[in-house]
């Protein structure tokens, strides 16, 4: 089963990667996603490619290891990754509560980087990762720190990734 996983699916740019996955065909299935189940059902009845709706918070672990049994039970060929989960809060770090800060690191690095090294064992050559970063992560940004660190360090880890990844002829955006 060849199949497209894309985080934050049921808003912005991870809707429109579904939506663009969807139009583009050539997969069995997607698998969408998001904290927001009822956003995923809506968007899965809209499409012509089988979704799967898989709502979880991935600022929690458990979510990642959900994933990762899924995979391991079903062994699918994982043509596309994308990972666009994420989020950004306005306020200096004075302003953010403790929670806010840790979901968005959380959310915006840990997850993005679990998720990946999770479904890397199901993607050969041709198939394709992108990480879906910001223009913050090229600056700091008052008021917005925390949002445009986890958006450089999912750069930097994103640009890593693509080189150890040539070799396996797995492309990293």
């Amino acid at each position: 089963m060849k199949i497209a996983i894309v985080t934050g699916a049921s808003s912005g740019l991870g809707m429109a990667f579904v939506r663009r996955l969807d139009a583009l065909g050539g997969l069995d299935e997607i698998w969408g996603v998001a904290r927001r189940g009822e956003r995923l059902e809506a968007l899965a009845a809209e499409l012509r490619t089988p979704m799967r709706p898989l709502a979880l918070d991935l600022t929690r672990l458990e979510s990642v290891e959900t994933l990762r049994v899924l995979m391991r039970e079903e062994a699918p060929e994982v043509a596309v990754l994308v990972n666009a989960a994420g989020f950004g809060k306005f306020g200096t770090c004075a302003d953010l509560t403790l929670q806010e800060t840790c979901d968005m690191i959380d959310l915006n690095c840990r997850a993005a980087a679990a998720l990946t090294a999770a479904v890397l064992p199901y993607m050969g050559r041709g198939s394709r990762v992108l990480e879906i970063c910001s223009t913050a992560a090229f600056q700091p940004i008052p008021q917005l720190n925390v949002y445009a660190a986890t958006k450089a360090f999912l750069m930097s880890y994103t640009k890593a990734l693509h080189y150890e990844l040539l070799p396996r002829g797995v492309h990293v955006t």
